[in-house]
């Protein structure tokens, strides 16, 4: 398998970039900074968006769709985010052959024109919380892109939220940031995230509070995958997003947004991929079981035929490889290659003992397995595994997480994975400094590991590291 892709401890970018080339996930779209995400990549972010999107529905969020086309204008009306975003947008000047009488941005996000028709459409209390989700594509143009990491349009969803009371909106941010992010990454995706507070110097433009869920990666630095922003007033007062309140006046709503985009798959990719390859978590991947006839005749393939049918009914995304006019250790490099949890091959050795052979993806086990009982084994190794994977990226997190009591001694120590520092012993001066040679503060703690409400609060834990 090093003949397919170079290994992750010589050259990691390489590896990853190998891995998305041999894998069939994607390719480099013709303008610079794009992608085209091919099927196979695609299947698994259907399968991240289904899982999202029922845990947003389950807090109570509906999807709508609102225009790719922003007014300049809107962006304008909120200064810190369009100062925030400026470098990054996409802006036409011309439609139909003429020139535009006011020119119009290419969504970087949404908050802007959602902005103005919760104004629209929220008149009295009774109208919140106005809880709005959608799935859309959006552009940032990047000037260092990387497949799925860095792209210049993106596919992601962005939750935005209007609430009559400030602890209403930071409830709800909060609820997103823990029980639909933290939640997928940590029991689909397998990703063991840190969920904290951003600083002020890294919080989302025209935000009051930034949360975030950080993964770390196989290399040692972090990558963000989700985040929640409490907008308190700013964005309705900007947009005069009011309502009339239960006493007659006339109060400003509170507003949040929220997004998880493409960067998952890139997540999911470092996080757990190996020298042969993606290794998908069974909870997530599109097929957990991929039988294979290894050879034509002497009844295989109406045995795998079988334990197709036998595998579905039991609830396992299943699919069967009977190329057999393919050579069978290609198509068993392809299978490594795509990360299927489980492979089943029968083969007419096998088959005559009446077995067929289990092979676990996490480790690469083989295991000749009675045909009558290959369904439970199959069972049994795809919940074992979504464990296995967890437990080797939190058990790689913890290996390359030092405690350190300085900045220099943090900034060093992100060299190979993650510092935690007391917030203390960083600071807004040290920030700056740390960011001057490519470390960010990733998130703020508590000491006891929870998520705090301001980065003024005592005793705080900065995670310091590089990141993607």
């Amino acid at each position: 398998m090093a003949r397919v892709l170079t290994p992750r401890a010589e050259d990691f970018p390489r590896w990853y970039q190998d891995l998305i080339a041999k894998a069939k996930l994607a390719d480099n779209g013709p303008v610079r900074g794009t992608m085209v995400i091919r099927p196979a990549g695609y299947a698994i972010w259907e399968r991240m968006q289904a899982e999202m999107d029922a845990r947003i529905k389950a807090a109570g969020a509906e999807n709508a769709y609102f225009p790719l086309f922003i007014p300049e204008s809107y962006l304008k009306r909120e200064a810190e985010h369009v100062e925030g975003f400026s470098p990054e947008l996409a802006v036409v000047t011309h439609g139909g052959g003429k020139q535009l009488a006011e020119p119009v941005v290419v969504r970087p996000t949404s908050e802007t024109v959602i902005g103005e028709f919760m104004a629209k459409w929220i008149d009295s209390y009774r109208d919140l919380p106005l809880l709005l989700n959608q799935w859309a594509n959006v552009v940032r143009w990047e000037l260092r892109p990387r497949i799925f990491l860095r792209t210049s349009e993106f596919l992601w969803q962005e939750g935005h939220t209007a609430h009559a009371t400030r602890s209403d909106a930071q409830a709800y941010a909060r609820k997103i940031l823990h029980e639909a992010y933290e939640d997928l990454m940590v029991n689909v995706l397998a990703i063991p995230v840190v969920v904290g507070l951003k600083t002020t110097r890294e919080r989302f433009a025209g935000a009051t509070a930034t949360f975030t869920c950080e993964g770390m990666m196989g290399d040692g630095k972090a990558l963000q995958l989700g985040t929640s922003h409490e907008l308190g007033q700013n964005f309705a007062k900007a947009f005069d997003i009011s309502y009339s309140s239960a006493e007659g006046g006339r109060e400003h709503a509170w507003t949040t947004s929220w997004g998880t985009s493409t960067r998952m798959l890139g997540g999911l990719i470092m996080a757990h991929g190996d020298d042969n390859g993606l290794r998908v978590p069974p909870r997530l991947a599109p097929v957990q079981a991929y039988v294979m006839v290894v050879k034509a005749g002497e009844g295989v393939g109406e045995a795998a035929a079988k334990l197709l049918d036998a595998l579905r009914d039991a609830g396992v995304r299943v699919a069967l490889d009977d190329r057999t006019d393919t050579p069978f250790g290609r198509r068993a490099v392809d299978a490594e290659l795509r990360g299927y949890p489980v492979r089943v091959e029968v083969g007419p050795r096998d088959l005559a003992a009446g077995n067929a052979v289990v092979v676990r993806r996490t480790d690469g086990s083989k295991s000749p397995t009675p045909v009558a009982d290959v369904v439970g084994a199959v069972l049994a190794a795809l919940e074992a595994d979504q464990r296995v994977l967890h437990d080797q990226a939190l058990a790689h997190r913890q290996s390359r997480t030092v405690e350190v009591a300085t900045l220099a001694e943090a900034i060093e120590a992100a060299a190979t994975g993650w510092a935690r520092v007391p917030w203390s012993a960083v600071g807004v001066a040290g920030e700056a400094e740390a960011n001057g040679q490519g470390v960010t503060v990733r998130c703020l703690l508590r000491a006891d590991g929870s998520v705090p409400d301001s980065e003024d609060e005592p005793d705080l834990v900065a995670i310091l590291a590089r990141a993607y």
